[in-house]
């Protein structure tokens, strides 16, 4: 059957293509563009960007734990490589003490050993952030494979009705932005939050090992570096908020812009959409400069105050050296580790904001997880399919309370042509939602060959029916990959005579690559009329037993309309058909035309039948083809 299964209920006008089309009534669209990264720049790191917090942290981080189970051997690995790299960065400022001392004493038998000692250590701590980069990479691109194909998975087998009232923008951007921040935690952030809180650990040992006194003075300087950065990033972070905002405006505003330049240009707008946009950049000028000074002062001044530490070290450690406490060698060491011991603290800060910002990520991906999939259950029906189909009382509504499809009956015989036509928002389309089983009725039945469509299989069902709609959904591949989207299984024999029965042979032989040109942008590079025949054919190599027609011809011209319907028929052939259309000229031939009103079935009859009652069939045609004004 056709895939495309995005049939819009037409009395909410929930579904489309687009992700930006509006929601009435209290199904509200959030916009959720994602947002320009504002990157890291010095030490600055994202501290001025907003914090999104997720609210069950430690749950999230639990369950995203969980997904490492299987990569134990890459962690346990990153574990030790830190943990090495970690033991020679402490331990090399000693060995360097230890030459100094040696040096000032006049010690050199000892001093060549100690050298290479600092050397293997300074070595080996550079291999183990080397490895730890690789490691680091190696578990994050793991872990988010599996995190994006169960996400992936999971969309793919949710109901309609949940694609339909969620905003399509955000459910794209959780597999795009939000996998990826949790892949830059992993990748960047997890190896440096563990070595940090170690060389905190082992430095501040090191540190007491040698004084307790000059450790507590070289701290002193360090947290007022950590005050600083709190309450500079508070400031800050006003500004980057705002940034972020008017970033997501002026993109949407250039968005807009590309996307319907001909409606600007035909109303000479241009000027209008220039001065506008003006406005907005200058205003993201304004606040992206003071965001850029506060955030690039941070580190100068952090250097300033790190450089402090240095002094209060040389000072305080040089009056401990002449009073014989310490050693010059020791003194050297200090300044090494109170630069060690700040960089930690400064990184763990900003890998605060990420962290937190990669488990609001998480959630909102785990969010979707935790969805009900699809309900597919059913058996198998009884094959061949005869097409017999009959609505039993069908009450359905999208939003409880506002009823759309009101104690709806009808019966389809196999192999008749049945038209369903009436005023936008008469629950035309919606008819089909529930046939597909897009959608479960509130009460009644719908059956197919005398058995209820739940107790078949969604699978079973799907495939008996093949479905064209209004909008053609092609996808960016050959037209032989697009053609066989249904079935894999298609001879070039059965593909070609299909081509020729939908009238597409024509347009595929004066392509240049034939069956396997491939569509640019999902058919871009063709008219709708051609994209339209295609999806024809495409119904065609599905084998439906049930046909579905959806307005498949109300954008394209008469002459197009005329060849498409040409197609349409032979596609129609000894197959039971509902036919949904505005355009009265296509249906004058169905067997039996439904006319309805507000989800209930008002007329029924053929074309002669129902012109002859003069009522809202009546009026639907003259309004067509003899402009009566009603």
């Amino acid at each position: 059957m056709s895939q495309q299964m995005n049939v819009r209920p037409e009395s909410l006008g929930i579904l489309s293509m687009s992700s930006t089309q509006s929601r009435p009534g209290n199904w509200k669209s959030v916009s959720n563009t994602p947002q320009p990264s504002l990157g890291r720049r010095g030490m600055r790191g994202n501290l001025g960007a907003p914090l999104e917090k997720a609210k069950d942290r430690k749950g999230t981080l639990k369950r995203l734990l969980n997904y490492f189970k299987n990569e134990w051997k890459y962690v346990m690995l990153l574990c030790v490589t830190i943990i090495l790299g970690v033991c020679m960065g402490v331990m090399a400022p000693r060995f360097q003490a230890e030459a100094i001392d040696h040096i000032k004493s006049s010690e050199l038998g000892s001093l060549k050993k100690i050298l290479i000692l600092m050397l293997a250590a300074y070595v080996i701590h550079g291999l183990s952030t080397l490895l730890q980069g690789f490691l680091s990479a190696k578990l994050s691109q793991r872990v988010i494979f599996r995190l994006r194909g169960d996400l992936f998975r999971k969309i793919t087998n949710l109901p309609i009705a949940y694609i339909d009232t969620h905003s399509h923008g955000d459910i794209m951007s959780r597999m795009t932005n939000d996998a990826e921040n949790i892949a830059n935690i992993v990748s960047s952030s997890l190896s440096s939050l563990l070595s940090g809180m170690l060389m905190l650990i082992g430095t501040i040992a090191m540190m007491l090992s040698y004084s307790p006194l000059l450790t507590l003075l070289s701290c002193s300087t360090v947290m007022l570096t950590v005050v600083f950065t709190t309450n500079i990033t508070r400031y800050m972070r006003k500004y980057f908020v705002k940034r972020q905002e008017l970033l997501g405006k002026l993109n949407g505003t250039v968005e807009e812009m590309v996307t319907n330049t001909r409606t600007v240009t035909a109303y000479n707008r241009q000027a209008a959409e220039v001065q506008g946009f003006s406005e907005t950049a200058d205003e993201l000028t304004k606040t992206g400069i003071i965001a850029e000074i506060i955030g690039g002062s941070m580190g100068p001044i952090m250097n300033m105050l790190s450089n402090v530490s240095f002094v209060v070290v040389a000072v305080f450690g040089a009056r401990f050296a002449l009073s014989g406490d310490i050693s010059i060698g020791v003194i050297s060491a200090f300044i090494i580790y109170a630069k060690q011991f700040s960089r930690p603290i400064n990184e763990l800060a900003q890998l605060y904001g990420q962290i937190q910002t990669a488990l609001a990520g998480g959630e909102r991906i785990f969010r979707i997880l935790d969805e009900k999939e699809e309900d597919k259950s059913g058996g198998e029906i009884v094959k061949p399919i005869k097409g017999v189909i009959e609505f039993r009382n069908v009450n359905f509504s999208y939003v409880p309370g506002k009823p759309v499809i009101r104690n709806f009956s009808l019966q389809v015989c196999s192999g008749k042509k049945i038209a369903l036509v009436g005023s936008t928002g008469s629950g035309k389309t919606t008819i089909i939602n529930l046939l597909m089983r897009f959608y479960h009725v509130d009460s009644g039945e719908i059956l197919l060959d005398g058995k209820s469509i739940y107790d078949i299989s969604t699978d079973e069902l799907r495939d008996a029916i093949g479905i064209v709609l209004q909008d053609t959904v092609l996808f960016t591949d050959t037209i032989r990959n697009n053609l066989c989207y249904a079935s894999r299984d298609i001879t070039q024999e059965e593909l070609e005579a299909a081509a020729a029965s939908s009238h597409c042979d024509d347009l595929i032989a004066n392509l240049t690559d034939g069956y396997d040109t491939v569509l640019e942008s999902s058919g871009a590079n063709l008219s709708q009329g051609q994209r339209q025949l295609l999806t024809i054919c495409r119904a065609f190599l599905s084998k439906p037993s049930i046909l579905i027609l959806d307005e498949a011809t109300s954008s394209v011209d008469t002459r197009t309309e005329m060849c498409i319907q040409d197609a349409m028929t032979e596609l129609m052939n000894q197959r039971t058909s509902l036919i949904i259309a505005h355009r009265l000229s296509t249906i004058q031939d169905a067997d039996e035309i439904i006319v309805m009103d507000h989800g209930e079935i008002v007329e029924s009859g053929n074309h002669e039948e129902l012109l002859a009652k003069k009522g809202r069939y009546y009026d639907l045609y003259m309004t067509q083809f003899a402009g009566q004004e009603i």
